[in-house]
Formats: structure tokens, C-alpha cells, sequence
């Protein structure tokens, strides 16, 4: 597999978190879970998993700073890199036997996102980018997003509120203005595997805000060296500082973007 030795060490760490967290999906019925807020569960699998992923990238690289869900931030002695991880994003998922969930790991660098590895161990899929060397799924399988220019044949993904967040009416007037000009909407539950299918083009867009850095920053620099366009949802803002962010192809980046901005 081609990239450079951060991007290995990357791949390294979440394979062998992987095998973890499948132990722990195999038994799912015995983990013992915590509630840490309204529709928001940690599970011992998530803290080993972020754990595992600690050793691996900081033994590796141990001047970096860390940026993770579970062990909040660290500065490192190089100011200028950071790794940013989700050792389990879609944990509900997870916790009801649902085999869509990921590991993610983003690198960056002087603010900017430079690598990123989507993880899904249940279906072994690796969603992998760098900055200027494109995104790939697995070894070899270049990965570019949908070609499809008509909003009524395309389908796009979000995330919804849950356990009576303040963004459910916004998010209820997002889908009532899309719906009736596509081909369907889908709620998968796990922000980085929605970003990494517009990369390899099985949905041509994806919205979602007060998301956090670790679940969308890998998805960022896959979607844009497959093709895509990454944008956050207040043309102003910064997606990772406010985790609103919207993502298509293309030809669809203009009409899809108007509809949710609702410009």
C-alpha cells in the first residue's frame, strides 16, 4: 500500500484497534455501558479503543498533540501537528448489534487537515487520503464521488437529532425543503462513514451540524482528494471549530448547498 510513514502508522493503528472493537462487537450483549448524556453512550469498548489508538500513534509519533472523544485534548511538543481520533464513531450502533460503525484518525497540520483513515471494520472497508496523493478504499481502489448533475436522482445522507437537541426544528426544515427534490434521504448514524460514501460516490451529499472535529476531519480530506467539494454550513464559519458542515460532488455542491442554506 503506497503513502507515507505517518499515513502507515495511521492505517497500523486502526487495524489494530479494530481487531478490539470486533472482539467487543462479537459480545456486544456483555459490555457494560455507561449513559454519558441523552442518546449518548461510552462503553468500555470505546475507552480501550481510544486506549490501543493512544499507544499506537503517540509511541510512534510522541511529539504530536492529541485531540480524541474520549480523552479530551493534549498539546504536543510540535505545535504545528495534531492527530484527531474517534476510536468508535456510530457507538449506538455499536451497543445494538448494528455493523456500521468506524474508526477515525485524522492528521493535523498547521491547522489543516493532511490524512485521514475511515476505518469500517465490520465490512473490512479502509477509506484512506492525503493531501495531493487522492483517496483510496482498501489497497488499490481509487476513490472519486458520483457524477450524477440532477438533485432528483441523487440521494444524500445526514445525521438526526436525538434526546431533544435545540438543532431538531432546523434540521426538520432541512429535510422538508430537500426531500421532495431528490431521490431520498438516509440516517446511517455514523458521521465519518457518511462522508467516506460521498467519497466513493454512493451518496452525492451529506450535511449535519454541531458535529465534533474527531467525527468529521478524516472525512474531510477524503472527500476533497476523491473530488468533492467540503464546505461548513455558515460560509463563514470553520468546520471543525463548529462541526456544521455540508459535502457533495460537484454539479450537485451549488443546488444541494442553496436547498440546506435555504438561499
Amino acid at each position: 500500500m503506497p503513502g507515507s510513514a505517518n499515513l502507515n502508522i495511521m492505517i497500523k493503528a486502526a487495524r489494530k484497534t479494530a481487531r478490539s472493537l470486533i472482539k467487543d462487537f462479537q459480545e456486544v450483549e456483555n459490555l457494560q455501558v455507561s449513559m454519558k448524556g441523552a442518546g449518548d453512550f461510552v462503553s468500555r469498548a470505546d475507552l480501550r479503543a481510544e486506549e490501543i489508538l493512544k499507544e499506537e500513534l503517540m509511541t510512534a509519533r510522541p511529539t504530536y498533540g492529541w485531540l480524541a472523544e474520549e480523552g479530551g485534548e493534549e498539546a504536543g511538543k510540535d505545535p504545528t501537528r495534531r492527530w484527531i481520533v474517534d476510536p468508535l464513531d456510530g457507538t449506538t450502533n455499536f451497543l445494538h448489534g448494528l455493523p456500521h460503525w468506524a474508526i477515525s484518525i485524522a492528521l493535523e497540520h498547521k491547522g489543516e487537515v493532511v490524512a485521514g483513515v475511515i476505518y469500517d471494520a465490520a465490512k473490512d472497508e479502509l477509506f484512506w487520503a492525503e493531501k495531493g496523493e487522492g483517496a483510496w478504499l482498501n489497497d488499490s481502489k481509487r476513490l472519486r464521488v458520483s457524477n450524477r448533475n440532477r438533485m432528483i436522482e441523487s440521494i444524500f445522507a445526514t445525521g438526526l437529532p436525538f434526546g431533544g437537541r435545540s438543532d431538531l426544528p432546523a434540521t426538520l426544515k432541512d429535510m422538508a425543503r430537500l426531500l421532495p427534490a431528490t431521490a431520498g434521504v438516509r440516517r446511517f448514524g455514523a458521521a465519518s462513514l457518511d462522508m467516506a460514501y460521498v467519497a466513493a460516490g454512493r451518496y452525492e451529499g451529506f450535511w449535519e451540524r454541531r458535529l465534533k472535529s474527531w467525527d468529521i476531519a478524516a472525512g474531510i480530506i477524503i472527500v476533497k482528494e476523491a473530488g468533492g467539494f467540503v464546505q461548513p454550513l455558515n460560509p463563514e464559519g470553520d468546520i471543525l471549530e463548529d462541526g456544521d458542515v455540508i459535502c457533495s460532488n460537484e454539479p450537485i455542491f451549488d443546488q444541494f448547498s442553496k436547498v440546506i442554506r435555504n438561499t
